[in-house]
């Protein structure tokens, strides 16, 4: 079968005119990020914030549109608007209400019994390594574990976690996870091509993000790692927004740069009402594999010490290691091809700690003091 084309996708949501202005959506220039791969298509269409709820008709239309061509597997559309970005369109398909609100669409992953944001304040500190290890480390606990990629821009589960292919989609509007070491996850990576960048405004993450999270069949898991993108921006604020996190993770390097912007990634998480269940110090330290020498290259023990001075709890340190970069670009973790090893144990041990809090939060801590996140 042949594969659907961009101009073929543009040309059929030229059928579809915006019942207000009288004229295409394409003409209109309302069209916009549209994307083809293998048959799975993703585009936004521009709308003000106050007719989002009006136009979603539309949006169904043009999904359909889309869908009547030959070779296409599924579509996703999202409408994104300019303006009341921080809230959303009201009603506009791709922004769902948070936590329950009256009105809200269904909920977002009602399967799902935890969810934990792994998240940095800056890149390059080994944040989506550290998610791949901790979702593995989870399931080697028993849990039945689902990983998502919330880096839009920068997805890298696909090669972290070894799966090549296109998600399948049973029905034509749902997507199944993908899935290897136990663990079940989805990417925006499976649906373009590695090498294409996403080139979309931040409105159409937003409505990206909820759409993968909405449409994708998790089924029963006992706990979700989102792997965060770096910083504070608009994907935080999406998924802390509409999400029940039960908690968020944050990942820094030793050196003072690093955990000035891991404080500032904390802070947001309490400024939205998220538990910050500590603090990982990655890279903390160098052993010489010839002479067993202990090198702290990016300085020690910064992260234990911040975590102390934020009354946050520290969860443990990884070593900078050649092994831990090599498994994880061949697509295995290093806690699933070497388990035995010494970092294997340390991604365990804090999974471990990780999942203790998380059973010590949604059991109200019965005993000793109560914890309260107001």
């Amino acid at each position: 079968m042949a594969e659907v084309t961009e101009q073929q996708v543009v040309d059929a949501l030229k059928t579809i005119v915006d019942p207000d202005k009288k004229a295409d959506i394409v003409s209109l220039g309302m069209v916009s990020g549209v994307t083809v791969k293998n048959g799975h298509v993703a585009f936004a269409i521009e709308v003000e914030p106050e007719r989002g709820a009006k136009l979603e008709p539309m949006r169904k239309d043009a999904e359909k549109a889309v869908h009547g061509l030959a070779g296409v597997l599924t579509v996703s559309a999202v409408l994104t608007a300019e303006r009341n970005v921080m809230g959303g369109p009201k009603g506009g398909h791709g922004h769902a209400h948070g936590h329950g609100q009256p009105g809200a669409e269904a909920p977002l992953l009602p399967g799902v019994k935890s969810i934990i944001a792994i998240a940095s304040g800056k890149g390059g500190v080994g944040k989506s390594t550290t998610s791949t290890n901790l979702a593995m480390a989870l399931a080697q606990l028993g849990l039945k574990v689902g990983l998502f990629d919330a880096d839009i821009y920068g997805p890298s589960m696909p090669r972290m976690l070894g799966i090549s292919g296109d998600p399948v989609s049973p029905d034509g509007q749902t997507l199944l996870p993908m899935e290897n070491y136990g663990v079940k996850c989805m990417s925006i990576g499976f649906l373009v091509p590695e090498d294409s960048p996403i080139i979309w405004r931040g409105p159409m993450v937003m409505g990206a993000l909820q759409q993968l999270l909405r449409d994708v069949r998790w089924g029963e898991l006992d706990v979700m790692v989102i792997d965060m993108p770096p910083g504070t921006g608009d994907t935080q604020l999406t998924i802390s927004q509409t999400l029940p996190l039960t908690g968020a993770v944050i990942v820094s390097t030793p050196q003072d740069i690093a955990l000035l912007d891991a404080r500032k990634g904390l802070n947001m998480f309490r400024k939205v009402d998220v538990p910050v269940l500590g603090v990982i110090e990655n890279m903390s330290y160098y052993v010489c594999p010839k002479c067993g020498d202990e090198a702290h290259i990016f300085g020690h023990g910064g992260a234990r010490a911040e975590a102390a001075r934020l009354s946050c709890d520290f969860l443990g340190e990884v070593p900078l290691d050649i092994a831990i970069r090599e498994t994880a670009d061949r697509g295995e973790p290093i806690v699933v091809s070497k388990p035995s090893s010494p970092h294997a144990k340390a991604y365990r041990d804090i999974a471990k700690a990780i999942w203790d809090k998380v059973q010590l939060i949604q059991g109200g801590a019965k005993k000793g003091p109560k914890i309260s996140f107001e």
